[in-house]
C-alpha cells in the first residue's frame, strides 16, 4: 500500500528532485532553488535561537571582579568594577560551543580616532546576527596613542559582546554584603566615568563634540540608571561651551598682539 503524502511533508528538496525528473524549464528550477534556500535559512535561524537560549541558560553568573582606580592630571579619581574579556570568555565559551556558537570581532576604523568593532555570533548551522559600536579612541588615564586605540577597541569588544548575547554582570564584594539587598550598578557606570576623564583632558571643542556624536549608537545600547546619562551630557554640553569660550578669548588675545605689533 502506498503511504499517503500530506503538504507537511512535502520539502522544496523534494519538489527539486520531482523536477528534476519531470524536466522543468530554468525558471521553475531557479525558484525552487530560492525555495530550498529560504527553507534552510529559516531551519538555519530556529536552530540558533534555540541553541542561544540552551546556552544562555548554562551561563554562570559573571562577576565584575577588575577595578580601574587612577587620578588623571587634574585631580580627578576614576574608579570603577568591571568584568574583563577573559572572565567573560570564561563564563561563556563552553556553554556557547556546547551548542554549537561561536563569536568572533571585525575591527574596522572610519575615521584617525574613531573605531568600529563588530561583534558576530555564529551557528554551526550557519546562521549569524552581529551587533556594531563605535568609540573613539581611548585617552584616558594618559595614555598613548596606540594604548588608545587598543583600548577602545577591548572596551568595544565588552560591550558589543554583551549585547549580542544579552550579559550583564554583578559586583564581586568577596561575599561582604551577602544577605543584604543593594542597588546593582549600571553598565553606563564605567562608560560614564571614562567620559569623566575624556571631559577633563579636552583641549577642543570641535574634538569632545566628535567624540561624543562618534558614541551615539554606543551610548543607545548601553544601560543607564537614574540621572547618570543626562548628567554625563550637560557634563559634555558644558565643557564644550567652555572650550568655546577659550578658544574665543584666546583668539581676542592674539589678535591684540598682532595689532599691538603693527
Amino acid at each position: 500500500m502506498n503511504e499517503m503524502v500530506t503538504g507537511q511533508d512535502i520539502t522544496p528538496m523534494d519538489l527539486l528532485q520531482r523536477a528534476v525528473t519531470s524536466g522543468v524549464d530554468v525558471v521553475v528550477w531557479e525558484k525552487l532553488m530560492g525555495l530550498q534556500e529560504r527553507w534552510d535559512a529559516n531551519k538555519a535561524h530556529k536552530a540558533y535561537a534555540a541553541a542561544m537560549a540552551d546556552a544562555k541558560a548554562e551561563f554562570p553568573p559573571i562577576k565584575k571582579d577588575h577595578v580601574v582606580d587612577f587620578t588623571n592630571r587634574q585631580g580627578q579619581r576614576t574608579y570603577y568594577k568591571f568584568a574583563d574579556m577573559a572572565t567573560i570568555a570564561e563564563a561563556i565559551d563552553k556553554p556557547l560551543s556546547k551548542h554549537g556558537l561561536t563569536y568572533r570581532f571585525r575591527t574596522v576604523t572610519s575615521a584617525p580616532t574613531v573605531v568600529t568593532v563588530t561583534c558576530i555570533v555564529s551557528h554551526r548551522d550557519g546562521h549569524s546576527e552581529e551587533n556594531s559600536l563605535s568609540a573613539t579612541a581611548d585617552i584616558s588615564g594618559n595614555k598613548n596613542a596606540i594604548q588608545a586605540i587598543g583600548s577602545a577597541v577591548t572596551y568595544l569588544q565588552r560591550y558589543t559582546l554583551n549585547a549580542a548575547l544579552g550579559l550583564t554582570a554583578s559586583e564581586d564584594d568577596d561575599g561582604q554584603s551577602a544577605g543584604t539587598s543593594s542597588e546593582e550598578p549600571s553598565s553606563g557606570d564605567d562608560y560614564a566615568a571614562r567620559w569623566q576623564d575624556l571631559i577633563a583632558n579636552a583641549t577642543s571643542a570641535e574634538d569632545l563634540a566628535m567624540r561624543w556624536n562618534a558614541e551615539k549608537l554606543m551610548r543607545n545600547n548601553i544601560e543607564w540608571r537614574g540621572a547618570t546619562h543626562a548628567n554625563l551630557k550637560g557634563a559634555v554640553a558644558r565643557r564644550i561651551e567652555e572650550l568655546k569660550l577659550n578658544a574665543t578669548a584666546a583668539d581676542l588675545a592674539t589678535q591684540r598682539l598682532k595689532a599691538q605689533d603693527t
